[in-house]
């Protein structure tokens, strides 16, 4: 990766009237621009290199033992008309909610893999021109086994107006990941935790509506992870990631929450949601380190509104076509009773008339 980075660093706040903070991350090996204080864009790239140049590597990894020393290169290539001096910074990586690779900002102070690497401040780069900048990352003798994240960033100060017309300052930061494997045992461990599911009806009675599992997959383990796996609901199963989407890498400790939508399924009161985590473990040479699939459960509610509605409705429409017809056959026994009633009374009249006329 060849992200960007934008933070306001606290030797800027002393020079601006006040400071905005930005990030951002660029496709990979893609120069980025920034307004200078006098409006004259500046664009310039970052990449690994070795003494001669850019070497087309897209970050920087090393499998090194405790204690041990490597030295690197970077190329920091000036795409401006005009000299320029950037700020070099290194600092400890991490992945954002999104998914993206970010550093430290200058605030905070970095505890691992940010530590170990030495760069030098500032590198000045004429007009059009490349300058490799050597730098160098010593692993501590007491570091542990597993992956470790940092970053090295080349940087310029820009400026603009904040709100109110405010003069602000903005640090823009471009740069590439430096990632460590410590050697030592490395155990992959994952698990899921915070499992929650919604259900979304179709208020089409004939149109099965689609349910939602939100999760959290943990990396417990000491190496970098890519979460990847299926989500079941209702006899229906989702991929995560979705085809054409990248897997969300974990480094070791981190917690992320994934959404797999669910779609074409039935209501049916209360379904059984089945998530199953198969991660890939990240490796930086040849290891063969895997992970056994993991799964966990979520119920989700899921009442058919709709088709209870219309279950319903025809039981009503059953219930009155029943009801009139008993009525009918009711007031048809009614009459015919009436009707043999009437006969027999008639009959017994004309028996009595008949008996008083003899």
């Amino acid at each position: 990766m060849f992200p960007r980075f934008r933070t306001p660093p606290s030797a800027i706040r002393a020079s601006v009237l006040s400071v905005a903070a930005l990030a951002a991350l660029l496709a990979p090996l893609a120069p980025v621009a920034a307004a200078a204080a006098d409006d004259d864009p500046v664009r310039w790239s970052v990449a690994p290199a070795d003494a001669a140049g850019a070497d087309g590597r897209r970050a920087v990894e090393h499998e090194l033992a405790p204690g041990e020393h490597v030295d690197e290169y970077f190329a920091v290539r000036n795409l401006s008309e005009h000299e320029i001096t950037f700020r070099i910074t290194a600092a400890d990586g991490f992945f954002t909610q999104t998914g993206r690779f970010d550093i430290l900002a200058d605030a905070a102070a970095s505890s691992a893999a940010g530590t170990w690497i030495t760069v030098p401040d500032a590198v000045t780069v004429p007009a059009g021109e490349s300058v490799v900048v050597p730098f160098s990352m010593a692993v501590p003798e007491r570091a542990e086994p597993g992956d470790y994240a940092a970053g090295v960033t080349a940087s310029i100060l820009s400026a603009g107006s904040g709100a109110g017309g405010a003069s602000v300052g903005v640090e823009s930061r471009v740069g590439f990941r430096v990632l460590t494997r410590v050697t030592g045992e490395i155990t992959p461990a994952a698990s899921l935790d915070a499992l929650a599911g919604d259900y979304r009806l179709s208020w089409n009675p004939l149109r099965p509506g689609e349910a939602q599992v939100s999760f959290e997959v943990v990396n417990e383990g000491n190496t970098r992870l890519a979460a990847a796996g299926t989500v079941s609901v209702g006899g229906r199963s989702v991929a995560f990631p979705a085809p054409g989407q990248q897997a969300q890498e974990l480094l070791p400790g981190d917690r992320r929450e994934i959404t797999v939508t669910v779609d074409e399924v039935w209501p049916w009161v209360l379904l059984s949601a089945t998530v199953t985590l198969a991660p890939e473990v990240l490796t930086l040479s040849d290891t063969d380190a895997t992970m056994a699939p993991i799964s966990a459960d979520v119920a989700i509610w899921a009442v058919p509104w709709p088709q209870l509605a219309i279950l319903l409705g025809a039981g009503l429409v059953v219930w009155a076509i029943l009801w009139r017809r008993s009525r009918s056959r009711r007031r048809i026994s009614a009459m015919i009773d009436d009707a043999l009633r009437r006969g027999r009374e008639e009959g017994r009249n004309e028996m009595t008339d008949r008996v008083g006329a003899s």
